[in-house]
């Protein structure tokens, strides 16, 4: 089954936390901290791999969890970084960040890859705050944040010909009778449901060609299947316009060919102005003065037309070498470059550091944040040091001011994260 998108979960590792640990040898009096550093969590990385050709295995998983950092230990052992988590995707996967709908990365390479989450830093252990004061810290760093977000996965694919047309004009035909694909070929509407790659061998080199999905009016406004498809055709280079001439349909070709071009033009102003060849196909069972009256018609816009008959393999030749030519001078046009999204760590957010207040329904005051959660976890509550270091952070955020401006009053709670604290005015 073709799957071209998918929405999941990611979350990168936590970082492992720094250790409380002390000396503890014969004849070592006095020994101090020795506790040591919690490891880095494990990021979240995206490859683009070419083995790959659909988004199918993101239809049975959804969330993916990196490895946490592993907490530090006594005699300044530092913990083990977590291992970063590899999602493979197929190249030409588009990354987007659901909750601000920026692209997070354009994957058009093999191998090309970025982090898409990166994991939290791991904890200093007590060693770290030791200095000329303070001799003996009892107290050390909680490991930093792991971050989580939902990603949408889309899949564009990359050829350099595209194939587009009405249902049943001959497009898979003709895509099997020019390269080695195999695609499904029935004399009924909408046989091809998914698009199909081949590649074409000519003197010496190749091109990808694309058998999109048959389009129809509307398909722009989601009409058939055109509007799940279009996308595919964004990235080829040009556009091979398949025009059923024979009429076998008792549609007229030259309307046709303008409905096609129409739908291109409203889904993208860029898909409009993309180079196009005409094959004019079922040229066997075609009325000449049919046929004459459209290849004048389309000559008038200016496009080449060639007349094919892709089961007999009339004319089919000549049209893939002017295809061909016509590639070789194109250049391969610069994508509108989006506004990519940038990753940081957790500790980097703008709002990391933060400290809000609010007053609880019941009574008492509730304060949170970030920066103040961490240090709230790396906080020994049997430590007067420790404790002094926290209500110096609340202090130094304008928090206590903030509630006194609330009206704060001595006796009153104060809860932080999940911890209550009474106020006293020392």
């Amino acid at each position: 089954m073709f799957v071209d998108k998918a929405t999941i979960t990611i979350r990168s590792g936590k970082g492992g936390n720094g250790s409380v640990s002390f000396r503890r040898e014969p004849y070592i009096p006095q020994g101090g901290p020795d506790g040591g550093n919690g490891g880095k969590g494990g990021n979240i990385v995206i490859l683009a791999d070419r083995n790959l050709r659909t988004l199918m295995d993101f239809r049975y998983k959804r969330k993916y969890e990196a490895e946490n950092g592993e907490d530090g230990r006594g005699r300044q052992q530092f913990g083990k970084d977590g291992a970063d988590l590899v999602i493979k995707v197929p190249v030409g996967t588009v990354v987007r960040d659901v909750d601000s709908d920026a692209v997070m990365a354009d994957l058009k390479e093999d191998g090309q890859s970025f982090v898409a989450a990166k994991g939290g830093r791991g904890g200093k252990g007590n060693v770290m705050f030791k200095n000329s004061v303070r001799q003996a810290p009892n107290f050390a760093e909680a490991g930093g944040f792991a971050k989580e977000r939902t990603i949408e996965l889309e899949l564009k694919l990359i050829a350099d010909v595209g194939l587009v047309g009405y249902p049943n004009v001959g497009k898979s035909t003709l895509l099997s009778v020019s390269t080695s694909a195999n695609p499904k070929i029935a004399n009924y509407h909408f046989t091809t449901i998914t698009p199909n790659l081949g590649v074409v061998s000519m003197y010496d080199s190749s091109f990808v060609m694309a058998d999109i999905p048959g389009l129809i009016e509307g398909a722009s406004q989601g009409q058939g299947l055109g509007l799940d498809f279009l996308k595919h055709i964004e990235r080829t280079r040009i556009l091979i316009h398949v025009v059923d001439v024979s009429g076998s349909e008792g549609r007229d070709p030259k309307e046709d060919f303008d409905k096609i071009n129409a739908e291109l033009a409203s889904y993208s102003e860029k898909l409009a102005k993309k180079p196009q060849i005409i094959c004019a196909n079922k040229i066997d069972m075609a009325d000449d003065e049919v046929y004459e009256d459209f290849k004048a018609y389309a000559e008038s816009k200016g496009y080449p037309v060639y007349p094919c008959s892709a089961p007999i393999h009339e004319g089919v030749d000549e049209l893939l070498r002017a295809a061909f030519k016509l590639l070789q001078t194109v250049e391969e046009e610069e994508e509108e470059q989006a506004v990519f999204f940038k990753d940081t760590a957790p500790e980097d957010d703008p709002d990391y550091r933060n400290v809000y207040v609010e007053r609880k329904p019941k009574g008492g005051f509730l304060v949170t944040g970030k920066q103040l959660e961490k240090i709230f976890n790396s906080t020994n509550f049997n430590d007067a040091g420790s404790l002094r270091y926290l209500y110096r952070y609340i202090e130094d955020s304008g928090a206590i001011e903030q509630m006194l401006g609330m009206g704060l009053e001595e006796g009153d709670t104060i809860t932080v994260i999940d911890y209550d604290f009474e106020y006293y005015d020392e």
